[in-house]
């Protein structure tokens, strides 16, 4: 096999992997914002339930 044709193969190589980590990477990202998506209204609930426990036990009106 020529030196060209074995830099050609190798550089091709190297670029699927490059995709492969790229799509690797799109999916971890969709991943989260799914999660932030699905676990934000819970969340976001819970404070708000702390929140109104440490206001109606104090003494002193607040703002969360």
């Amino acid at each position: 096999m020529g030196e060209k044709a074995r830099d050609n193969r190798h550089h091709s190589q190297r670029g699927a992997s490059a995709v492969e980590y790229a799509l690797l990477i799109a999916g971890i990202a969709a991943v989260i914002v799914i999660a932030v998506f699905a676990l934000g209204p819970p969340v976001k609930e819970m404070f708000t339930d702390t929140c109104d426990e440490f206001d109606a036990q104090a003494s002193v009106t607040a703002t969360c």
